[in-house]
């Protein structure tokens, strides 16, 4: 790995006196790709154990992703002020505490709780995710940066898949199987035996948070006694006029961060609503259904070491777009299109939505400079794009037809809308581009 090169260039991908830093940081990938990813389903869940409308269990991702609009530019102050190691352990940090607060949450059998508790454990993920991506690309040459960020960002499925599988086979197959119409007769006709449920079923939920706080927790450790080498580290005095006033005016930066934005929210959307709408459309279980997902993220991961690959002979802007147009024909098979031809139209979005992210992101702070350090916090507040759209789509969901077709199917031009404005970013990019940058 630390031997790698870069094409064009003399410039290994990782320095080998960055290579065990290097691998530290980039397993914070996967710790937040697990928390993302294991907390998908919970909204199917909490939905069945809690009797919450489609609406109201959607707030799971409003909260959980309410923490990086929150956090995401404090964050960055922080860590422009100390080092990007303050920033991953003050993360870490909050995340523990976010997965332990479960716990009590369980007990009260609140759903505001739970909310609470995801949203502080977003707020560590803001702080994570604005310290390692600037972090990573700061750990070797420039020519180098986007391609490092690439890989560090292809362990972050990993940890999805993870969660994921947790999520299938630790919480869903443990779940009461009662449906949401016996639990509504139960909990009229004998409160306490519905109770007694719900209680059960919290404590499936419970188990695996509380296993990963105590893991995170380890994690903080290391990182404490770890002495991390000096790179492009974020410490320095402070211009946060100056430099929100530079990347304003950048369009590069802005038409990045709402591209960003809208990324996030059809990639949240299309895999939260999966379960419902493999349910809706063809009866399947929840537990079935999240074999989908599974599914969706193997080919997830694929795609992005095949697309990668391809960044070696296409140009970011190029390639952006042409995902873009997919996902957006994929999403319109979703709409319209019976059967498990419609649910393979969902899951093969994911082949499109897998290099996005990072190449949002090294698009939008390319040339940025000493500027980028902030500008990172500006791509992290835009993970919020999961924060207001799910619950959007829920309440489309929640509607019993709209536009001719029923709410499942209807609420899916929400994420055809936001692939419209990556295409758009995209298209615009590749205007920019005044050559090829390999890895970019």
């Amino acid at each position: 790995m630390s031997q790698e090169i870069h094409p064009g260039h003399g410039e290994p991908v990782v320095p080998r006196k960055y290579l065990i830093a290097f691998i530290l940081v980039t397993s914070l990938f996967a710790l937040w790709g697990f928390a993302n990813d294991i907390t998908n389903p919970m909204v199917a869940a909490f939905k069945n154990i809690l009797l919450l409308s489609n609406t109201e269990s959607s707030l799971v991702q409003s909260a959980f992703y309410g923490g990086y609009c929150v956090m995401a530019i404090p964050a960055a102050i922080f860590i422009k002020k100390f080092t990007y190691k303050s920033g991953i352990l003050m993360g870490l940090a909050l995340y523990a505490v976010g997965c332990l607060l479960f716990i009590p949450a369980g007990a009260m059998q609140q759903f505001a709780p739970f909310l609470l508790a995801y949203f502080i454990m977003t707020c560590g993920l803001s702080f994570l995710e604005t310290s390692a991506n600037p972090y990573i690309l700061s750990m070797g040459h420039e020519s180098t940066a986007t391609r490092r960020l690439n890989f560090a960002q292809a362990f972050n499925p990993i940890g999805s898949l993870t969660g994921m599988f947790v999520a299938k086979d630790l919480i869903l197959a443990n779940l009461n199987k009662a449906d949401e119409g016996t639990r509504r007769t139960l909990a009229e006709s004998d409160p306490a035996a519905f109770s007694k449920i719900a209680d059960s079923d919290l404590d499936v939920i419970i188990g695996p948070y509380a296993v990963l706080g105590i893991v995170v927790l380890v994690a903080l450790v290391i990182f404490a006694i770890f002495k991390f080498p000096k790179s492009g580290d974020a410490s320095g005095p402070l211009d946060l006029g100056g430099t929100f006033a530079r990347l304003m005016k950048n369009r590069h930066y802005t038409f990045g961060v709402i591209a960003q934005a809208f990324y996030v929210g059809a990639q949240i959307m299309c895999w939260t609503f999966i379960i419902q709408y493999a349910g809706a459309t063809l009866g399947m279980s929840k537990e079935d259904a999240q074999g989908y997902n599974i599914i969706a993220m193997v080919i997830f991961v694929t795609s992005r070491f095949i697309c990668t690959f391809m960044l070696k002979f296409v140009t970011p802007g190029h390639l952006l777009l042409g995902l873009a147009i997919g996902g957006g024909a994929l999403t319109l098979g979703t709409i319209y299109l019976q059967g498990m031809t419609g649910l393979w139209c969902l899951v093969g979005v994911s082949a499109c939505m897998s290099l996005m992210f990072p190449t949002i992101y090294g698009i939008a702070l390319d040339g940025l400079g000493d500027d980028a350090k902030l500008g990172s916090a500006g791509l992290i507040l835009a993970i919020g794009g999961g924060c207001f759209m799910p619950p959007m789509q829920a309440w489309i969901i929640d509607q019993p037809h709209l536009l001719g077709l029923t709410g499942i199917r209807a609420s899916f031009f929400l994420p055809f809308v936001c692939f419209v404005v990556i295409a758009l970013f995209g298209w615009m990019a590749t205007k920019w581009e005044r050559k090829p940058h390999g890895a970019m």
